[in-house]
């Protein structure tokens, strides 16, 4: 069976329903991602409720991009080839774009693990270290001056953010005995 997709960030992002709810593609699928890591216990109807901090939002409906966007999060993160993906612009963006939704990605994310109720001093200290990094890039505030250079940073930051989501599942759902398998 193949692993579920996330839904095209334009597609997600120009939806009228992500206007409803008030934030951004990259930020919800931060939230999302963050939840999950953590140890929140969600499921495909309730994860928007619960990750929103909503009682309000009713039930995702199957087979839509919302659905999506939970079914291809947990399968990412179950994957041991390590197929998380954040849900960013296409690289055909401008690396500015790009920079600003990885950002919101960020804040997102660390919002999601505060709700799924992790306990930080129970995480390992390179774990601690991830999200203490993670929280020093979503407060960052980028300029852009060198498109080549920029895009370069972009690449690599963007991967760190991937890898220290990663480290957060690991040591948060899987356990101890796991975290080795990302370094």
């Amino acid at each position: 069976m193949n692993q579920p997709v996330l839904p095209l960030y334009a597609t997600l992002a120009q939806s009228p329903l992500m206007n409803t709810l008030g934030v951004e593609a990259p930020e919800l699928h931060g939230s999302l991602s963050g939840y999950l890591c953590g140890g929140g216990q969600a499921n495909a109807e309730n994860w928007l409720g619960l990750v929103l901090s909503d009682d309000a939002i009713h039930e995702v409906e199957p087979g839509t991009d919302l659905a999506r966007l939970y079914e291809a999060t947990c399968a990412g993160l179950a994957s041991e080839e390590f197929e998380f993906d954040l849900l960013l612009p296409d690289s055909d963006a401008p690396v500015a774009e790009r920079g600003d939704a990885l950002i919101s990605w960020c804040r997102g994310f660390l919002g999601g693990v505060g709700l799924s109720g992790a306990d930080l001093k129970k995480m390992s200290e390179e774990t601690q270290d991830a999200l203490s990094d993670l929280g020093r890039i979503a407060a960052s505030d980028l300029s852009y001056e060198d498109a080549d250079s920029d895009e370069e940073a972009f690449e690599e930051v963007s991967e760190f953010v991937r890898v220290a989501a990663m480290l957060v599942h690991s040591d948060c759902v899987l356990g101890p005995r796991h975290r080795r398998k990302l370094n």
